[in-house]
C-alpha cells in the first residue's frame, strides 16, 4: 500500500509539469543508457508520454511507468528558470 502512495506522488509532481522541457535518461539495461530532452508531453493513470525532438521535422514519443521513475530505471529532471529540479527522487 506505501508503494501505491509513492507512485501516487510522483504522479501528481509530474502532472505539474506536463509541457515543461525535461531532460531524461533512462537505462535500457546491458550497459545502455540513453540521455535525451523533449516535452513532458502527458499523464496517464498507468504511464507518462514524452515527446522527443531528436530531429527537426521528426517527432518521437516515448512512455514510460511511475514504477520505472520510482525504481530509477528513468530519471527525470525538469527545466524552470534556470534551475533543474529532478522528478521521484528518493527524497520525495
Amino acid at each position: 500500500m506505501a508503494a501505491k502512495n509513492v507512485l501516487d506522488r510522483i504522479k501528481e509532481d509530474m502532472e505539474s509539469f506536463v509541457g515543461k522541457r525535461v531532460r531524461l535518461k533512462a537505462n535500457q539495461g546491458r550497459k545502455k543508457v540513453i540521455e535525451v530532452e523533449g516535452i513532458l508531453e502527458s499523464t496517464y493513470p498507468k504511464v507518462f508520454i514524452i515527446k522527443l525532438n531528436e530531429k527537426p521535422g521528426s517527432e518521437k514519443r516515448v512512455s514510460f511507468t511511475y514504477a520505472d521513475v520510482l525504481t530509477e530505471a528513468v530519471e527525470l529532471s525538469v527545466y524552470s528558470k534556470d534551475k533543474e529540479k529532478r522528478i521521484g527522487c528518493a527524497g520525495l
